[in-house]
Parts: C-alpha cells; sequence; structure tokens
C-alpha cells in the first residue's frame, strides 16, 4: 500500500510557521517513504472560507519547497459526507439531540455538582416520536450526536473504553470513551463539524497515515471510532509538539503571527523555515539544510519532543545567514538580476558578499556602495583623511586581483608606519563607508583603480 499523507487546514486566514511544520512532518515523511502528499481544504464552513486563503497556502507550500499530488476542497464533496450520516443513522448511530446551550450548560453544572463526570447524558436518546415531533413543532432544529461504542448493552451505562494506538511520536496512547461526550457530527444547520469530513475523506482517499499537532490527541479516540463506525480500517496516527511564539503564546492563522507570507516577504529563506520549523523540538540539532532532501535526512518524527517548542525569529536570522554564505551563485543569480545585480562583476561580487548578508536583499546595498559609493558622506579626523589621501597616492597600477590589497597595504605600512586598526579602519571607512563588511581584498578588485581613487576625503 502506497503511503498517503494529508495536511488539511481550514482556508479561513494565512497559514502560519505551526501550520507549516505540520504540512512539512507529511512532506518529508511521504519523501522518505516513497509516498503521496495531499492537499485537502477544510472548507465545509462556507462563510468563512475564502479561495483566496487557499490560494495563498497552495503558494506558501510550493514556496517552501511542497507540491503537492493532489489538491481537493471538502466543499466539494458534500454528497459524500450526506451518505455517510445516511449510513450512520442506518446503523442507529447518529441520533437527533434538540438541547440548547444553555440547556446543555445547565446539565453539566448539575453533573459537576454531583461529582459525576460533565459529559452529554445521552437524554436525547430518550425521547419518543412525539417529543421530537412536539420539539420540531416548536421551532427546534436538531444537531446530531456520534454514538459513541462505551456501553455494553445499555448507552445509558457507559462503561470504561479504551481505544489504544501506537503513535508515531508519542508511543502508546490510549483514550478512555466513556470520558467523552458523543461528539456533534452535524449542526442544526445541517453542516458539517470537522469530525466526519475529515474521516470519510481518510478513507476514500486511502490516507495511510494522520501527521498532525498534538491538540488533536484526544480526538483520535473519537475518529477511530468513527472509521470503524464506516467500516474502515483507522490510519497510523502521529502526533507532533506543537510550536508557540518566544512568549509561550499560541499561534493563530487569525492574528497572522508568524505567517509563511510575512516571513517571506520580509526576504527569509524558505529553508531556513523548513529547517528550524522542522528541527526546532526534536533530539536533532537546528542547523540550516540547504535542500529538502537533506532535510529528509535529518527527519525522523519518533525524534520529536512531546513538550511544546517555543519559536524564535531571531534563529531565522542565524540559518538565512548560514544559508546565504554558502549560496551558488547560480542560484543567487536569478534574484541579484531583479535587484539591478548583473553582468561580468555579478559573480566575483556575490562570492565576496555574501558572507556578511543576513538577507539576499541586503546586496543591493553593497552593489550601490561600490557603484556609487558610501550611502553618507564620511568625515575621517583630520590625521585619517590625510593617511588615507598618502594611502591612494600608493596605489599600485591594474589590473588587480585579490593579492593587490594585501601588496599595497603593505607599501602605505612601510611608508606610514601605521599598522592593525589605525591602519585598515580609516581605509575601509573611506572606501565603504561602513565599520565592517566583506573582505577588502574581495571588494577592492571590483572597485577598480578609478573607484578606489574616487574615495579621496
Amino acid at each position: 500500500m502506497t503511503v498517503t499523507v494529508r495536511f488539511a487546514p481550514s482556508p479561513t486566514g494565512l497559514i502560519h510557521i505551526g501550520n507549516a511544520r505540520t504540512a512539512l512532518f507529511n512532506w518529508l515523511f511521504a519523501m522518505k517513504n516513497g509516498g503521496r502528499f495531499i492537499q485537502r481544504f477544510d472548507d465545509t464552513d462556507i462563510v468563512r472560507s475564502k479561495q483566496e486563503y487557499a490560494d495563498a497556502i497552495l503558494y506558501d507550500l510550493h514556496w517552501l519547497g511542497i507540491f503537492p499530488d493532489a489538491t481537493e476542497y471538502q466543499s466539494r464533496r458534500f454528497d459524500r459526507y450526506d451518505a455517510a450520516v445516511e449510513k450512520l443513522k442506518t446503523a442507529g448511530l447518529l441520533y437527533p439531540c434538540y438541547e440548547t446551550q444553555e440547556e446543555l450548560e445547565l446539565r453539566r453544572k448539575i453533573r459537576l455538582s454531583r461529582k459525576q463526570p460533565p459529559v452529554y447524558g445521552r437524554e436525547a436518546l430518550k425521547l419518543t416520536a412525539e417529543e421530537r415531533e412536539a420539539l420540531e413543532a416548536e421551532g427546534r432544529k436538531p444537531h446530531w450526536r456520534f454514538l459513541l461504542p462505551n456501553f455494553s448493552t445499555d448507552p445509558f451505562e457507559p462503561e470504561r473504553t479504551e481505544v489504544q494506538w501506537n503513535d508515531l511520536v508519542r508511543g502508546d496512547e490510549t483514550v478512555d470513551l466513556a470520558s467523552l461526550s458523543d461528539p456533534v457530527l452535524v449542526r442544526e444547520d445541517s453542516t458539517y463539524l470537522y469530525t466526519l469530513p475529515s474521516v470519510v475523506d481518510d478513507i476514500e482517499m486511502g490516507v495511510t497515515h494522520i501527521i498532525r499537532g498534538n491538540d488533536h490527541v484526544t480526538n483520535t479516540g473519537v475518529q477511530i471510532a468513527l472509521f470503524k463506525a464506516l467500516g474502515a480500517e483507522p490510519p497510523v496516527f502521529g502526533h507532533h509538539n506543537i510550536l508557540t511564539t518566544s512568549d509561550g503564546e499560541g499561534l493563530s492563522k487569525r492574528t497572522g503571527a508568524l505567517s509563511i507570507s510575512g516571513l517571506r516577504e520580509s526576504g527569509i529563506e524558505p529553508m531556513a523555515v523548513a529547517s528550524l520549523a522542522v528541527l526546532i523540538g526534536t533530539s536533532e540539532s537546528v542547523a540550516a539544510m540547504p535542500t529538502m532532501a537533506e532535510l529528509a535526512s535529518r527527519f525522523d518524527l519518533a525524534t520529536t519532543s512531546k513538550s511544546a517548542s517555543k519559536f524564535d525569529p531571531e534563529e531565522l536570522i542565524v540559518l538565512n545567514r548560514a544559508l546565504l554564505h554558502n549560496m551558488p551563485f547560480s542560484q543567487a543569480r536569478d534574484r541579484l538580476s531583479a535587484l539591478g545585480i548583473s553582468g561580468e562583476q555579478a559573480e566575483p561580487f556575490w562570492l565576496a558578499v555574501r558572507g556578511n548578508l543576513d538577507k539576499l536583499a541586503d546586496a543591493a546595498g553593497w552593489w550601490r556602495i561600490l557603484r556609487q559609493g558610501p550611502d553618507q558622506p564620511i568625515e575621517l579626523a583630520g590625521e585619517d583623511a590625510d593617511f588615507v589621501s598618502q594611502a591612494l597616492d600608493l596605489l599600485p597600477e591594474e589590473p588587480w586581483d585579490r593579492s593587490t590589497w594585501k601588496d599595497w597595504t603593505g607599501a602605505v605600512k612601510e611608508a606610514t608606519g601605521r599598522k592593525g586598526k589605525s591602519l585598515f579602519m580609516p581605509l575601509r571607512l573611506a572606501l565603504t563607508g561602513r565599520a565592517s563588511g566583506p573582505e577588502l581584498a574581495d571588494l577592492l578588485p571590483l572597485l577598480g583603480r578609478e573607484g578606489t581613487l574616487a574615495r579621496r576625503p
């Protein structure tokens, strides 16, 4: 059987780094097992779901290096869910309930006061046909609950019923169905909650492994029961830890916290995002993986921690630097060209400056310095200004290469007696306007003799 996984967000906002973590875990798992990755949109909420968000999610996945084998929309599959509902009703496993939220809350408080678990007492199962008709005559519409298999003969006498599975991340897991309320699968307005469409689709699409956040662990017990009620064998489950902000707050599509589109627009490289999203909170050391294949080689669900991990955006900058420092010109060429960096000097320029960049777009600043001079007028102290003028008088003739800097500064040292910082810093400031940056041995040939003389104070 082909390994088949899915990523199933609701298209109600932009995905964030936590959502991307789930998508990446599924994608890498499929990669390592020669499997399929299905992008499925949980868009049964017609009001809040937007195609523009679905399109944005697909764009973000492609940017990260995730290319689904298939894309599905639950809003186009209502006939499948309707058929599943009829099957459950016929089997007596889906029953109508008429309580309002206020009534349910009151019952919950009563059960708590009696030291009983605050679960739904299945009162609706006791309603006669006449009582249901009377409630509907009042204008009430039923919501429909799935009858959990947590009793022997009497549904009003639930007993401990353990659902067990071996979790890919957490190991042996157990959920007691007697501790849960019968879940609502269909709302009063006949719309579906997440559970039913998800299980129906997983069955029909042949999903073999469900990899998701550990906030779904309890749901898994219910879903395994629903798989079996629909005559299907449950998939293998894996529940990874969730990510929070550096302050420990949860991430949300609605607030846009750490959205993938925001990270992309800020200039972060996709593999920096992917590397940190996947490796943080695992036993693997966090490092910048230049390709998805190399990240896959480091990926192992079993090494994932059970506790939440804090995501610090500052770590992205560290990884971003590492990726840029080792990025070949062939990979950067088109993006540099878009910044106006092209021609014969583009490659040696990139090799000279890439080790000093936080983001690729920063290269434009260095290109401008080489072409037009420092961003701001440089004011050197009197002695330093005289020193730079004297040094420029000692410039060797062209052609220049990387050794020119050493030859030139050697001559300057001999003529002026300066050495160390007092020699190099005034020259760096005069040539670049910055106190730090790429090796001047690499920049000097790019400046050329004429460009260097133009820096005279």
